[in-house]
């Protein structure tokens, strides 16, 4: 709970509601930046990581053999650790995906994001989908780490987005999340609006793929998303500052930006 009495979601919720005037602090503080590429090399994520760190952004979400370097990376920075579970395709059994995030956890992770088991849930295998999303909540949540639910929204029709809304709520998850960013798509406006309208209050919903630039950013604000995953950090924050210093880094009202879909691209 925080200072006020609000779950982190209704604060969260508070702080980017439409209308808002935003600082650059408040759009960093939004930012899982990802580190996710396979071709990366351990001192290319590093050089990347300790840039970030800088900045001041909520968070770099790495590989998992990655984790420990980021964590020392990030040591005496605000910017914490996540990491992704099951990626990109949500389909390792469910005592892997536990196995994953133990020792992302020992390895220094305090955000988890996991990747749903797609098929089972295209198959119609809700219930099994909602377990495999428990079993990685429950080590998350021990450890006292967020963890996300993954979608791949690109790949699901409504009602399954509504069904993977709904498990992901009754597993106890703390966000839905539009993509992995490998799957073709991205996060669009008609998707987060369903995700924020299908999930309870006490849910935070995650936009990632294509969110490239600050207009982009603030038109998935204005939907309910709280947080942005992304590899255009330096866009955001460099279209944040000249929004900021204009006076118009304001969060708009919903419906008032086109229903395009992000480009491909974490």
């Amino acid at each position: 709970m925080t200072s006020q009495g609000n779950t982190p979601a209704e604060e969260a919720a508070r702080r980017y509601a439409p209308g808002t005037t935003l600082t650059v602090q408040d759009v960093a503080d939004l930012i899982d930046h990802a580190l996710l590429k396979p071709e990366l090399t351990p001192a290319e994520v590093e050089a990347s990581v300790r840039s970030l760190a800088a900045e001041h952004i909520w968070s770099v979400c790495v590989r998992p053999s990655d984790v420990a370097m980021a964590a020392r990376a990030t040591s005496g920075s605000p910017t914490r650790v996540c990491t992704v579970i099951g990626f990109p395709h949500g389909t390792t059994t469910s005592a892997a995906k536990v196995a994953e995030a133990r020792q992302a956890l020992a390895d220094g992770a305090t955000e988890l994001d996991m990747v749903l088991n797609i098929g089972r849930l295209r198959g119609g295998d809700v219930d099994g989908v909602r377990r495999d999303i428990e079993a990685v909540v429950a080590v998350g949540h021990g450890a006292g780490a967020l963890v996300k639910v993954i979608f791949e929204t690109a790949l699901l029709d409504d009602e399954q987005k509504k069904a993977a809304c709904h498990a992901s709520a009754e597993a106890g998850a703390d966000f839905t999340k539009t993509s992995t960013g490998f799957a073709g798509g991205g996060a669009t406006l008609p998707d987060v609006r369903l995700m924020r309208a299908e999930t309870p209050h006490t849910m935070q919903v995650k936009a990632s793929g294509g969110v490239r630039d600050i207009d982009a950013l603030l038109a998935m604000l204005a939907e309910g998303v709280t947080r942005i995953g992304t590899s255009s950090t330096e866009a955001l924050l460099a279209g944040a500052r000249e929004r900021e210093a204009a006076g118009t880094l304001v969060v708009p009202e919903p419906g008032q930006t086109p229903d395009a879909p992000a480009s491909k691209d974490y």
